[in-house]
């Protein structure tokens, strides 16, 4: 039972290993530098009640838990742009960002969410 056990543990690291290497995590201040550049889209994957609750300026809201999240954001996503996406508290945008990097979006991920972005003082906006 033990090994069975460690050979399960052994494979989820592995498979978590490689999809956390398909995108960037990035902290709050270094995703801000990130979002400051005029390439770089910001993706909001979470609801669109949460997002109207308040949001990072100029982010897209794509819910990531919507059956077509992929093909929403394949046609409102720039192939040839960097994605900065980012969720409630980082799981969902991981999700999201494994999606969107196994499609060949280059995509960074804000580690923490919208949380980690308020603890910082950073702004929101409620502003579509």
């Amino acid at each position: 039972m033990k090994k069975v056990i460690a050979f399960l543990m052994a494979i989820s690291g592995l498979f978590s290993g490689c999809s956390h290497s398909l995108y960037q995590n990035k902290n709050v201040e270094s995703f801000s530098r990130l979002i400051s550049d005029p390439d770089v889209v910001v993706l909001d994957v979470r609801t669109a009640e949460e997002f109207a609750e308040g949001h990072l300026a100029e982010a897209i809201n794509i819910d990531v838990k919507q059956d077509d999240f992929i093909e929403k954001a394949q046609r409102a996503l720039p192939s040839d742009k960097k994605i900065a996406v980012y969720c409630r508290s980082g799981r969902r945008s991981g999700m999201a960002a494994v999606l969107l990097a196994q499609k060949g979006f280059q995509v960074t991920n804000l580690k923490g969410g919208i949380i980690a972005w308020k603890e910082q003082g950073k702004a929101v906006t409620i502003e579509k």
